[in-house]
């Protein structure tokens, strides 16, 4: 109880902070920034050098994969039958296909889960920033009017994000080196994420205009929070798995959208408005449908 009682303290408190303008106005960058590059590092360090990897943990790393690739055959068809936009289109890809796999994945698996579970969502969270950084790019660029394409752009922000650049040194350092001593450490950093990313959520969540963009926004969700962890489970069912690994996916995936898909989005001009709704009233939503897909994990027996 006591976790999700943070969880609606914290963005209460964002969304409080925001409409008080207590703080200025890009206070959540800062705070992502803390998050970015310090947090989510602590947890890689804290987590993946303690994982016993077996051929069951290729589940979370290729899921975000499978929903990537279903989400863009999804919005393909919506965009033809429905005739919206280019940049319209490219921006229900981004929002509909990547899920908030830290941000709110991290705090709702340490509610529903336990703490532990995190060394699997973190695979499902490197994924999921290796293909917004790379296929997310390019189709955010491709959707641009006033954007060329540059592999050089792709490389350097996939190569120079830091939680993937801690994940990578997090499986290699403990290989040479000892890190035991700082054990503690990296338990206080990564204590962070939770409060101060749900914190920053608060900060930056609007829902201003979106009755006009409800049929964009209601298809969008309907795929991330719905289809996207359905196909996930029925994968799990004809491949016969099960097991904790197999939960925190699905669970994963049932996340709403990715919060910096919906700022690339903003950054490429790809319809910003109905990006920027469906990443908001996503967040909103998925406090309802995760507690559904959390009591089909526990009670359907599929998994």
């Amino acid at each position: 109880m006591a976790n999700f009682i943070l969880i609606g303290l914290c963005i209460i408190a964002g969304i409080l902070f925001r409409k008080s303008r207590t703080l200025p106005k890009d206070a959540h960058k800062g705070i992502n920034a803390w998050i970015i590059y310090i947090a989510l590092p602590a947890v890689s360090f804290k987590y993946l050098p303690h994982i016993v990897w077996t051929k069951d943990l290729l589940f979370p790393a290729l899921a975000p994969i499978c929903v990537w690739l279903l989400g863009w055959i999804f919005i393909t068809f919506y965009a033809k039958f429905t005739h919206v936009s280019r940049a319209t289109s490219g921006g229900l890809k981004l929002v509909s296909s990547l899920s908030n796999t830290s941000f709110i994945g991290f705090p709702l698996i340490i509610a529903y889960f336990s703490e532990k579970e995190l060394a699997i969502a973190i695979i499902c969270d490197q994924i999921t920033f290796t293909l917004l950084s790379t296929i997310g790019i390019i189709v955010a660029i491709r959707s641009s009017q006033k954007q060329k394409l540059s592999a050089k752009l792709v490389i350097k922000k996939v190569l120079t994000f830091p939680p993937l650049i801690s994940c990578v040194l997090a499986l290699i350092l403990p290989l040479y080196l000892n890190l035991s001593s700082l054990d503690t450490l990296f338990d206080k950093l990564a204590g962070t994420v939770g409060p101060l990313a749900l914190f920053s959520i608060g900060l930056q969540l609007k829902f201003g205009g979106w009755f006009s963009e409800i049929k964009h926004i209601s298809f969008a969700l309907l795929y991330k929070l719905i289809f996207a962890p359905l196909f996930v489970l029925v994968i799990a069912m004809l491949l016969g798995m099960n097991g904790m690994i197999t939960k925190i996916t699905i669970f994963e995936m049932a996340m709403p959208t990715l919060l910096t898909a919906g700022v690339v989005a903003d950054q490429y001009n790809l319809n910003p408005k109905v990006s920027n709704l469906v990443v908001g009233m996503g967040i909103l939503l998925s406090f309802v449908t995760t507690g559904i897909w959390w009591m089909v994990l526990k009670y359907s027996g599929f998994v």
